[in-house]
């Protein structure tokens, strides 16, 4: 069955976010009060409104209790953003995703009755403050509960090595999810490198030179295993 999401907010990041969903298959329902913006992305969802979303009869005509979930992306208008989600609370939408800029903003939320929420700029700063400081490390994603998955170069000390020998359970209580690896291909008659998952590894794969290893684990545990093998 086909999921139904709402995305209000048609910012950069409701705009992706709305994308990122209909690429996935889902059908997506776009809103925003900006008619420029409902426009611009009409032809990429299944449905692109031009509404007030503190509006509740707006949003009733628009069926938002029969979607999966509404994810309210408003940027810059956060008593906008607060009615919105207290309108959705009122029609007993199934799940509410909000943004938030800060922890005020997360306090007054959760006072309504929201509990998910997500805060892109606090977390692109975190990544990027990470990336800076290790210049190995590709990506990071932050998940609940202190946990993390890394996109990390293999370090040199360990290249040889099977995951046996690396122990990454046993020795930095981390979990590898599988491996980035470099090939050689051939494209217009030019060689070039590209990067492949090589699948679900074994006790005897070994890791090789240019290899990204793509990990999970506690961020206390990630900063050590990066630490110890620079």
């Amino acid at each position: 069955m086909q999921e139904k999401f709402a995305v209000i907010g048609l910012g950069l990041l409701g705009t992706g976010i709305a994308k990122t969903l209909a690429e996935k298959g889902a059908e997506v329902l776009a809103i925003d009060n900006d008619l420029d913006k409902v426009e611009a992305i009409k032809e990429e969802v299944a449905h692109a409104v031009c509404l007030d979303s503190t509006d509740i009869k707006a949003l009733k005509a628009q069926n938002v209790t029969d979607t999966d979930a509404v994810v309210i992306a408003i940027g810059h208008n956060f008593e906008g953003l607060l009615l919105t989600a207290v309108l959705l609370n009122e029609l007993k939408v199934k799940r509410i995703v909000a943004r938030v800029s800060n922890q005020h903003q997360r306090m007054i939320l959760e006072k309504v009755g929201i509990e998910e929420m997500f805060a892109p700029d606090e977390e692109v700063g975190k990544t990027v403050a990470d990336m800076l400081v290790n210049p190995e490390l590709h990506s990071c994603l932050k998940l609940p509960d202190d946990y993390e998955i890394i996109e990390v170069d293999a370090p040199k000390k360990k290249i040889g090595k099977t995951l046996e020998e690396l122990k990454l359970r046993k020795t930095y209580q981390l979990n590898l999810i599988t491996i980035k690896r470099q090939f050689k291909e051939f494209k217009n008659g030019q060689s070039v490198k590209n990067y492949h998952i090589i699948g679900v590894p074994t006790s005897t794969t070994i890791i090789e030179e240019n290899d990204v290893l793509i990990l999970l684990g506690k961020t206390h545990d990630v900063n050590k295993f990066i630490q110890l093998n620079k």
